[in-house]
């Protein structure tokens, strides 16, 4: 399942002229896919994106921010809860989306905010408490992991979205 996903978001990466220094360092950043792909605590996170049939959405060339739960931060979560999610592709896609911003938005402008409207809709609480920034309850472990369309920031808890 990994390997369809990384295929279909390995396409984010644009063809650039090579007269244009900027596109081409830009094409050399791994997508979101691969970083993902590089970062093994990340592969339910994966494996739950092919399953939602977002492999789409994040192979499109525009900038997303993806606060990405580890799967630490999965294994957190009941099982009843995740297997209801698996059963239900929209309420899983709901999820998934709650943890995405449009554009790229760094750690220094993330610590600058208050709130952020999640591709699912409903925004996210961003709190900053001494080194620790926290979305939701979640802490950000790691922070700005670039890719050529986007930022992914590591998180220790799965986000929950309000009911709609």
């Amino acid at each position: 399942m990994t390997r369809i996903l990384i295929t279909a978001v390995a396409a984010l990466a644009l063809a650039v002229p090579a007269a244009s220094a900027a596109p081409a360092r830009e094409a050399a950043t791994p997508s979101i896919a691969a970083v993902a792909t590089k970062t093994p605590q990340l592969s339910t996170l994966l494996m739950l994106v092919k399953k939602a049939g977002l492999a789409g959405t994040l192979s499109n060339p525009g900038a997303y921010t993806v606060f990405a739960p580890t799967n630490a931060a999965f294994a957190k979560v009941p099982k009843a809860t995740l297997n209801s999610l698996a059963k239900n592709p929209a309420a899983l896609k709901r999820v998934l989306l709650y943890h995405v911003l449009a554009g790229k938005v760094p750690a220094a402008k993330v610590v600058t905010l208050r709130s952020a409207k999640t591709l699912a809709g409903p925004t996210v609480r961003i709190r900053v408490t001494g080194t620790t920034v926290r979305i939701n309850s979640a802490a950000v472990t790691k922070a700005d992991v670039r890719a050529s369309n986007g930022i992914v920031h590591l998180i220790d808890r799965v986000l929950i979205p309000p009911a709609a």
